[in-house]
């Protein structure tokens, strides 16, 4: 009993582990075998990424959280969750929340409705100035927030072009007209940039498509509609959910486009002012800890989704 004991306690466990690490190295280290000459180019190839991970990614996260549970203004000691009190039991920090979630449901849900049709154009006909096309389509991934922001100022702000001829075909004034400093100024502004990173998504997907099911069904007498719904939809559903995900993420992290268009505060543009006005950082820390864990599992969550599309 006491030597079943002894195997299968903590430190013969970790010292089971600490074997195996050490192999591991070994292997890499000096090859025998075909599959560990495989294993150490796989880890040759992999160690920029993996020191960029570490350097850039592991530590600023690692520090973010301390910050987060720390007791002291500007330096990481104690440990206290008084800033995930705040975040969790004030109703301002659980508004900016919602806010952030439905303003960025919203928008790519429209954005990858737009994409859909885009990407099917683009792949499935042939288009005259399709290079042209394709061109201004992604164009709005190389802008800056602030300058598709701007972008919707000169559209339809208060002296915006389309605003002034909405105004003169209608006899309405401009003032009236006007919504790019508003909820729905934002909203275009956040879809104006996520169309393009969907529709990328989704022309990958329909490179893959089988044009062979939807001869078949058009042979069969299936409409255009009946085609894309029950033969050209199945297919492309990975590809939606892939693009839901890249442009929820994407909602999620814009920043330049709020700075300039202000009318709804949202988790980015408050954990700006955390780190201005004020400079409470426990709070900023615990914001980007909560932003960056929410994220992840969603991304995560997603991710099972679309390898259960694959593999059904």
């Amino acid at each position: 009993m006491s030597d079943r004991h002894a195997e299968t306690s903590p430190h013969s466990t970790l010292r089971a582990l600490a074997a195996r690490v050490v192999g591991a190295f070994e292997s890499v280290a000096n090859p025998v075998t075909e599959r560990e000459r495989e294993y150490r180019r796989i880890v040759a190839l992999c160690a920029p990424f993996s020191v960029l991970l570490l350097v850039a990614g592991v530590y600023p996260l690692s520090e973010v959280v301390r910050i987060s549970v720390s007791t002291a203004q500007y330096r990481s000691v104690g440990f206290s969750l008084d800033a995930y009190a705040t975040l969790f039991g004030d109703p301002y920090y659980r508004r900016v929340a919602f806010d952030s979630l439905w303003l960025t449901t919203g928008t790519t849900l429209v954005s990858v409705g737009l994409a859909v049709p885009i990407a099917h154009a683009l792949e499935k006909y042939d288009l005259p100035g399709e290079d042209l096309l394709v061109t201004l389509v992604s164009f709005p991934i190389s802008l800056p927030g602030i300058v598709a922001a701007f972008m919707i100022l000169v559209l339809f702000g208060n002296n915006g072009v389309v605003t002034a001829v909405a105004a003169a075909l209608t006899g309405s004034r401009p003032t009236d007209l006007a919504f790019a400093v508003s909820v729905p100024g934002l909203f275009v502004a956040f879809v104006y940039s996520m169309v393009p990173r969907a529709t990328l998504i989704l022309r990958g997907t329909y490179a893959e498509l089988d044009s062979a099911a939807e001869e078949a069904a058009q042979a069969l007498g299936a409409t255009p509609f009946e085609t894309f719904r029950y033969v050209t939809l199945p297919q492309i559903r990975p590809g939606i959910t892939g693009a839901l995900i890249l442009t929820f993420r994407t909602g999620l992290a814009i920043f330049g486009t709020l700075v300039v268009i202000q009318t709804l505060v949202v988790w980015t543009l408050q954990l700006s002012r955390e780190l201005g006005v004020g400079y409470d950082v426990q709070v900023a820390g615990a914001m980007a800890t909560v932003y960056f864990a929410f994220t992840f599992l969603f991304t995560v969550l997603g991710l099972r989704y679309t390898s259960a599309e694959v593999g059904i």
